[in-house]
């Protein structure tokens, strides 16, 4: 995962999962190339229930898998890093 993904899709991403549409970010995260889109979709997963799958990509970001019941807290810290990255 060496390329890095433009901040202003990952943005979108993030907007879709805010209101919980993990479909519409998964659209756009999968076709991503970089740790931070590999975070999303971990959140993606997450959001979905599918948690065999949120822990893949979660490792694939090199973070910890927080669990289920950080979904909020992980946007959140996203939100952040993507603004940084812009």
């Amino acid at each position: 995962m060496s390329r890095e993904s433009p901040p202003d899709t990952l943005a979108r991403a993030l907007e879709y999962l805010e209101a919980r549409n993990w479909q519409q970010a998964h659209e756009i995260v999968q076709k991503q190339d970089s740790v931070l889109a590999a975070w999303l979709h971990g959140i993606v997963h997450t959001l979905e229930g599918d948690l065999d799958n949120a822990r893949y990509w979660y490792r694939r970001a090199e973070r910890a898998f927080p669990g289920a019941g950080a979904v909020d807290a992980e946007i959140a810290a996203a939100r952040t890093r993507v603004a940084g990255a812009r």
